[in-house]
This record gives C-alpha cells, structure tokens and sequence, in this order.
C-alpha cells in the first residue's frame, strides 16, 4: 500500500519524484488551484498560461505533465484537473480531491514518491486526498508473476506520498490521515477478492482468508460448513450451492466495542462464481461472473474497517458464500426449498440465486435484533439498467433509514439512488406450491427482488438493501480513483455508517 505522510515542507525543496497541484476549469482557461503557489511562483506566475498552451482545461481526470522549474529537487510537476472552480469562498468538494489525487496516483505507478499540492483546508481534505491516493494507486497483478520480460518490466505502485498543507503535529490531520490509509487499505482488500479468480476463491477459501483476518485484528468468526447449514436448516444457501462441487459456507464476522450502544449487521451476497445454475447464463455474460460475491467482499472489508478504527458500535458481518453451477445435484427450476426462516421458496429461475443465500442471512442476523440490517449484493441486471454502471439503488422498510444511508454514500463519494419497494409487485411473487416464489413480474425486476428480501428480515427490525450490480465490476477504463475491474463499492457507505452510529449521529 502507499504510505501516507503530512508535511509542511515547501515544495520546491523537498526530493521526491514529482510534485502533484491542482488545477481548476475557469471561466476563462486553467486556473491554478491553492496550495500550488509556490510552484506558481517558480514559473513567474506564468504556470497557468503554460498550462492553456499545453492544452489543460482543468477538467476532472486531466493530468499534464511539465518539466520542474529550475531549483526544485523534484524533476517533474504533474497538474491534475479538479474540475470547475468553485465559488468565491468556497472550497473544492472533497470528491473532487479524491478523484484528482487518484488520477494523479495511478499515473505515478513506478515512482518511489510524490508530493501532494493540492487545496487541502482542513482534516476532511487530507481525509479525502489521502484516500484517493491509496485507492487511485491500487493495482492488482497477484497473477502476473511470469517469466515474460513484460512481467519483470511491471511497474510497482506509488511507494509514497506526502500530503503538503497537512499539519504532522496535529491530532485531527493525523486523525483523518489515519482513516484514509485504513479505509483505503481494506477497500482494496474488497478489490483483491472481488478480482481473484474463482478457481482460486471458492466459498472455503474465502472463509478461510475471513478467518484469518479476523484472528489478525480480534474478530470473533464462526463458519458454518455444509453439514452445519444442513442440520441449521439453512435452505437457501444449501440449495444454491448444491449443484457444485466447492460446498457453501455461512461465514459470521463478530466485531464488538466495550463502549458500543448500538449494533449493526452487515449481510452480504457472496456468490464466488454464477452461473445462472440450471438456468444458465447466454454466452458474454459468464466471464465476469467472478464479481458476485462483492457484496460480501465489501461486508468483510467494512466490519475489519471498523475493528481497525476502534468505533464504538458493535458491527456483524454475515458472508453468504456458495458457487452457482449447474450439475446433476443441481436445484432446478420448479425445485421448492424450505429457508432457515421455515418459509418455503419456489424457485422459478436458478439464477435469481443471490436473494436466496441472502434470505437465509438475513433471518439469522434478524435473530440477533440489532438496530439495524444492511445488506450489499450485486443483485440485479434491473437495477444496472435503472441507474446504470456507477450508481447503486437503496430500498429500505424506513424511509428516514434510506435517506440516512443515500446521504452517507453520497457523502464519502459513493454515487446512490434511492428506491421504492412498491407493495403491489409483491403479489407477482406469489406461488401456488409454496409461500413465495423468486421471481416476480420481469418489470421492476431490482425492487421485486427488494421486495423478496423484506420477507426475511424480523418483525420491527431496521434494514436497508443496496443494490451494487451497476458499480462493483469496472468493465471500462480506470477513472478518478477507480481501478478496471473489482471497486470494492459500498466499503465507505458501510464504514461511514458505522462511525455515525457510533457517534450517535445518524440522521
């Protein structure tokens, strides 16, 4: 990861192989954001105009690059676009920070450190900024350890930066310097599972990798085997991963704070590969089907987020893990499975798995009564053609919990929508066999799975169901501080829930 550190230092003299400023979208051409006056200075005040001759705007995920100016220790200036100016009086939205700081450390790969010039004001800014360092710099490459000349050839990741404008000596700098590192590092924990391969991380193997982590930051974890689900009665997860040969697993994540008034509960899917089972998949869209389980990669990086940071909430995080694959022991279209809440399922698709392990889930977290359940899955195409690739759908059974949630997402950079749960789609899921079925009219089809899971969360219990299949799997370039591939959305909303748990101020 690369390391974060504060510096008051003023940037022509410090020895790094870069210094990173802003630069803004004017009504008239680039401007030079604050924080880089000194760099300003050493191009007579011109840096702006040569800034407009080499074609920068200052337009979001622009990045220029310049020769230094005579006397710097650093050999190159690299000015990153923070979008339109904003104005007067106001300062750069931290989104803005975050995405630029980003785009700057991912086109840093390979240098060893890079000082940060951009308008940082106060500890919400070095918050942001730092964030978008570790996240911008993320690379996966676990996999390309080869032989080949273009393996060894690899560039490393940013190995450091120093934030400029950001105060060592003072608690909340350090403070929010301090989250970022560890928010962004457990993200990318989200990233690394949601891009393995599924040869290579099936239910098992993601339970162990949990039950490693737990152990490492004082998590209490219990994994349920098949045989431990069978005999809990625990019938979706079971039926779900019938049909392979890699057996499920319903992995609990305890994490718990001596000073805590609240708990929480995280549920999230995590089907390692689908499939569509029985119902299968057309050809074109099985190859990234490794990304169903980011629900629960993002569950299991957001309970570790909150142990790390030491929040004083209690927080469960339940991984439902099972491998959708179609076989002779298969669940079939027309099977009907009894769920750990005694309900009965008829399943009209295999494909519609996800709601399945996440209802048996949700009724164990119910079992518990925390104040409140949260769960993440990449649950539906619908949602992905409602609000498309970066933005995810929030439903809810309380509306002020929904609202609370959408402002938190949108508070940490995470783009969300809020849903309904229309009561008259539920009827589209009754079944002449059984108690439900899980499918229900084709129209709608994000919010009749909403509706599906309400069915399983306990009488009188908060809950909210996001909704990630849009922005948890990058298929396009990178962006701002978003990778190709895995994301690792919905880690930030979960954490920053969490903290405003804690401090009792959620809205």
């Amino acid at each position: 990861m690369t390391a974060l550190t504060l510096s008051t230092a003023a940037a022509p003299g410090l020895r790094a192989d870069a210094i990173v400023i802003g630069v803004a979208k004017g009504a008239k051409g680039p401007i030079v954001a604050p924080g880089a006056e000194a760099v300003d200075k050493a191009y007579d005040g011109r840096l702006a105009g040569i800034l407009d001759t080499l074609g920068a705007s200052g337009a979001e995920g622009e990045v220029t690059k310049l020769p230094a100016p005579a006397g710097f220790k650093a050999p190159l200036v690299l000015a990153v676009g923070l979008g339109q100016e904003p104005e007067k009086d106001a300062g750069f939205d931290p989104e803005a920070l975050r995405k630029a700081a980003g785009a700057a450390a991912r086109t840093l790969t390979g240098a060893k450190k890079a000082a940060f010039a951009l308008p940082v004001t106060d500890a919400a800014d070095i918050g942001a900024t730092g964030e978008g360092v570790v996240l911008g710099a993320y690379s996966f490459d676990a996999y390309k350890r080869g032989d080949d000349a273009k393996a060894k050839n690899a560039k490393a990741p940013l190995a450091e930066a120093v934030l400029l404008g950001g105060k060592p000596r003072d608690a909340a700098h350090k403070a929010a310097l301090l989250r970022a590192a560890t928010v962004g590092e457990e993200l990318n924990r989200a990233r690394d599972l949601i891009n393995m391969p599924p040869n290579d991380l099936d239910p098992e193997a993601f339970a162990a990798l949990a039950q490693t982590a737990a152990k490492e930051h004082g998590i209490k974890v219990q994994v349920l085997d098949e045989k431990a689900l069978a005999k809990g009665g625990y019938g979706g997860i079971l039926g779900v991963g019938s049909g392979s040969a890699s057996a499920p697993r319903l992995v609990k994540l305890s994490y718990t704070s001596s000073k805590a008034k609240k708990n929480l509960a995280f549920v999230g899917k995590g089907i390692t590969y689908d499939s569509g089972g029985i119902s299968l998949k057309p050809a074109g869209h099985n190859e990234t089907m490794k990304c169903d389980m980011s629900g629960a990669a993002a569950v299991f990086a957001a309970v570790v987020a909150a142990a790390r940071l030491g929040l004083e909430v209690n927080v469960t995080g339940w991984l439902a893990l099972a491998e959708n694959m179609p076989s002779g022991s298969a669940t079939r279209p027309g099977d009907v499975l009894r769920m750990y809440s005694g309900k009965t399922v008829e399943v009209l698709n295999t494909d519609a798995e996800g709601r399945l392990v996440l209802a048996d889930a949700l009724w164990a977290a119910s079992a518990e009564k925390p104040d409140a359940i949260v769960d993440v899955a990449t649950l539906t195409g619908a949602m992905m053609l409602a609000l498309g690739s970066r933005t995810f759908g929030i439903m809810a059974n309380d509306d002020a919990f929904r609202s609370a949630l959408h402002e938190a997402a949108e508070e940490v950079g995470e783009p969300a929508w809020p849903m309904p749960l229309p009561e008259h789609l539920r009827k589209g899921m009754d079944s002449s066999v059984a108690d439900i079925a899980n499918m229900g009219e084709r129209m709608g089809g994000g919010l009749v799975a909403g509706l599906f899971l309400r069915e399983f969360v306990g009488e009188g219990i908060t809950w909210a169901h996001l909704d990630i299949a849009g922005p948890a799997f990058n298929e396009g370039g990178p962006f701002g501080y978003t990778p190709k591939g895995g994301t690792g959305t919905a880690v930030r909303t979960l954490v920053r829930l969490a903290e405003l748990t804690a401090s009792g101020d959620l809205g």
